[in-house]
């Protein structure tokens, strides 16, 4: 072999050594990467459901305040009544299929 040909391959093997060397770097943030988006969506699904559990309260007192009001109030406690008894009304039907 030619001393060109001998600079040119270990040229050659140098840039094939780096591009190596940055292809695993990428590999392993990918890895990382990932990683990092399965926690956040993990995260995310957490709080929702706390954000979920949150709204649930409110009504609830929305309702407890109603019942507890001035007659005004307790028209909006009966529409929540009704509102509350259709949905069971639909659990029920939903198990009897």
């Amino acid at each position: 072999m030619t001393e060109r040909e001998t600079v040119l391959l270990r040229e050659f093997k140098d840039k094939l050594d780096k591009l190596i060397e940055v292809h695993l770097k990428v590999k392993n943030e990918n890895i990382r990467l990932k990683e990092e988006l399965s926690a956040m969506k993990e995260h995310l699904r957490s709080v929702t459901l706390q954000n979920d559990e949150i709204i649930k309260k409110h009504e609830n007192l929305k309702f407890a305040k109603s019942l507890v009001g001035a007659e005004e109030d307790s028209h909006n406690a009966k529409i929540k009544i009704n509102k509350i008894v259709r949905e069971i009304d639909q659990c029920i039907a939903m198990l009897n299929k």
